[in-house]
């Protein structure tokens, strides 16, 4: 019989799940180099350029952002229009520099005239500088996670759309689970030491395995604990 992810909650065998799961893709992928960049509110700005749009287009619109003005300050007080142009490349320009103006301005407010900078969160607790982060104009889970992980190396695991497909399937978290509540599930259920492993790794598998449209199940190294395989199995029989 199929174990279903309520099979596994009760059971307090989810983190065990995790556990083989994580290993299978170490044994697949590695152990990524975690080399956080120390620049949290560079990293935020990128985070928001990143959203629907290709790791290129995005790399390409914060390359041309920060060739434009010295400081961030800058980019501030730059028409919208000017921010609009330069940022083009990483898709919904307008939305975009509204939302990275709006943010600028609320740091600005809350630090009083000191330099715009997020070192505050250096030293705060990952649930707080997550609070902190969130309280920012349309920063959600996966942009405040994001920028805790890869900027500030602090444990966090961001919730993508792969990730959020991939965790599914799997049976870590259930059918009809958010995106925002996967990330307070699978934060708690994954290790602290594992994240950020986990987290690019799952990505990984998620663009070149359990693609969306037609997962690569016959090359599938997770299959043993997969739901959504056992699915596919009980139902071609």
């Amino acid at each position: 019989m199929t174990e279903t992810h309520a099979d596994i909650s009760a059971g307090g065998s989810l983190r065990a799940k995790v556990a083989r799961i994580y290993h299978l893709l170490v044994a697949t992928y590695g152990i990524p180099i975690w080399e956080p960049d120390q620049n949290p509110l560079g990293g935020l700005i990128a985070t928001v350029l990143s959203q629907h749009t290709s790791d290129l287009n995005s790399a390409r619109a914060y390359a041309r952002l920060v060739a434009a003005w010295p400081t961030w300050e800058a980019v501030r007080d730059a028409p919208l229009e000017a921010v609009e142009e330069a940022i083009r490349p990483g898709g919904l320009a307008r939305q975009k520099a509204r939302r990275i103006q709006e943010i600028l301005r609320v740091l600005t407010a809350r630090l009083g005239g000191a330099p715009l900078a997020l070192d505050v969160l250096r030293d705060q607790p990952t649930a707080d500088a997550l609070t902190y982060l969130r309280e920012l104009p349309g920063v959600g889970p996966k942009t405040a996670a994001c920028v805790l992980l890869f900027s500030l190396g602090k444990p966090a695991f961001p919730v993508d759309t792969h990730i959020w497909r991939v965790t599914r399937r799997l049976g870590l978290i259930g059918p009809k689970v958010s995106a925002e509540a996967a990330h307070i599930i699978l934060a708690r259920e994954i290790p602290l030491e594992w994240q950020h492993t986990m987290h690019v790794n799952v990505i990984q598998y998620g663009r070149q395995i359990c693609t969306a449209r037609v997962p690569a199940c016959e090359r599938c190294p997770l299959r043993p604990e997969c739901l959504y395989y056992q699915a596919r199995l009980a139902a071609a029989r």
